[in-house]
C-alpha cells in the first residue's frame, strides 16, 4: 500500500520558499492521492518546550537548543491543511524518521511505499528517501511537489541521485492506483 508522505510545508517553511505555483501543484498531487484512497501523512519538524532534544552540536538545529521559541511544530500551510483522517508525525531532525513515530504508523497500516514531497529537497526529501530506501520502503518522488532554495541542487538530485533509489516523475504525470485496484 502506498502513503503520500507531506513534509515540512509548514508556514515558516514556505515563507522562506518563494514559489507562487508550488502550494497549487502540491494541492493537486493532496487531491490526487485522496481521490485514489491513498493515505496523506504530514511531517511536521517540532521540539518538546525550550528543547531539551537539540543538542548546540547540531549545525541546523542547534541555535535552538534551551531557547523559549522551541516547541511544537509549526503549522502546516493552510492552503494544504491536514483533512480528516489525514496522519500528522512530529519528528526531530531533518530525516522524517529521526525522532518520529512514523516507521511505526506506515507498518501498521501496511505501507510499504512512500511518495515524497517537500520542502527542502536537500533536506527533508533527501534524508527521508535515503533511510526509507535502506528500510526496504519503494519510493518514489513527485520532483515538481519538492522544493529546494537552490535550483541546480534540486535539478541534480532529481534527475542524477533520486533515480538511483526511487521512481521521479510530475504530480501531473503520477497516477496513482487506487486502493480497490490494488487488492482487487
Amino acid at each position: 500500500m502506498r502513503a503520500l508522505l507531506v513534509m515540512d510545508v509548514q508556514e515558516a517553511v514556505v515563507a522562506r520558499y518563494p514559489d507562487p505555483g508550488y502550494l497549487p501543484r502540491l494541492a493537486g498531487a493532496i487531491k490526487k492521492a485522496r481521490t485514489a484512497g491513498i493515505p496523506v501523512i504530514h511531517i511536521a519538524v517540532g521540539f518538546r518546550p525550550g528543547g531539551p532534544e537539540i543538542s548546540t552540536r547540531n549545525r541546523m538545529f542547534g541555535r535552538l537548543a534551551g531557547s523559549p521559541h522551541a516547541g511544537g511544530p509549526n503549522p502546516i500551510h493552510p492552503e494544504i491543511a491536514p483533512a480528516d483522517g489525514d496522519v500528522i508525525v512530529t519528528k526531530r531532525r531533518v530525516s522524517a524518521f529521526t525522532g518520529s513515530d512514523l516507521d511505526l504508523v506506515l507498518r501498521a497500516q501496511n505501507i510499504d511505499h512512500l511518495v515524497l514531497t517537500g520542502i527542502a529537497t536537500s533536506g527533508v526529501v533527501l534524508s527521508t528517501l535515503r533511510e526509507a530506501a535502506d528500510r526496504d520502503f519503494e519510493l518514489t518522488v513527485l520532483a515538481d511537489a519538492c522544493l529546494d532554495n537552490d535550483p541546480e541542487v534540486h535539478r541534480v538530485l532529481v534527475e542524477k541521485v533520486f533515480p538511483m533509489q526511487a521512481a521521479v516523475t510530475t504530480v501531473s504525470e503520477w497516477q496513482p492506483e487506487t486502493v480497490a485496484a490494488v487488492a482487487a
